[in-house]
């Protein structure tokens, strides 16, 4: 079984659902140190001015799991809803897939970040560019290993066989431990 394993994104990229694609299962890590200034609650969109950050407001605690995020209000949601509105109002497609993003931002009051990321995660992945990987979460997991052999053991307990990950974690994924756990780590190439 093809699995990856990924912290939840706030408006991830394209390469984030590439990955999707490519797996049986898809974990998202989101028991792990939240990270201030990262792509968990913030990213940008290009408008006629240049760019323009979108930040979700977590408030300044930084000593807390990614999962542990909550969201004090709603404000945030109504703002983000008119920027990206006002970006991309015009742009082909916007009137097709309005409708979803509109239920996204201003139909619920999401609880966490977590909660959030994954739901929009999870329903740009199926609903709208149809694909089939299995989502599950890192909690559901009995994990008790750090670091490498933390992801290890999780992938060990999904089943997992090939382990799909982005280039970057080459700096820290010692191939051979996987190697020796029978998990093939299989790097992903985003060029073209």
């Amino acid at each position: 079984m093809r699995a990856a394993v990924l912290q939840s994104n706030y408006i991830p990229w394209k390469g984030y659902f590439d990955i999707i694609h490519d797996v049986d299962l898809f974990v998202f890590y989101d028991d792990v140190q939240y990270t201030k200034n990262d792509w968990r609650n913030r990213n940008r969109i290009k408008t006629d001015a240049g760019e323009r950050w979108l930040t979700i407001p977590v408030g300044k605690d930084e000593n807390r799991r990614v999962c542990d995020v909550r969201l004090p209000d709603v404000a945030w949601a109504r703002q983000h809803w008119a920027h990206l509105r006002s970006a991309y109002g015009r742009a082909p497609y916007f009137a097709t897939y309005r409708d979803y993003f509109e239920q996204l931002y201003l139909a619920r009051q999401w609880r966490s970040l977590s909660e959030l990321n994954q739901a929009s995660i999870v329903g740009i992945a199926r609903d709208l560019l149809g694909l089939r990987a299995a989502f599950r979460q890192s909690t559901e997991f009995c994990l008790t290993r750090a670091k490498a052999d933390r992801l290890l053991e999780l992938l060990g307990q999904a089943g997992a066989d090939v382990y799909v990950s982005g280039p970057s974690a080459r700096s820290y994924i010692g191939e051979a431990a996987f190697a020796a756990a029978g998990i093939q780590v299989e790097w992903k190439d985003y060029r073209g």
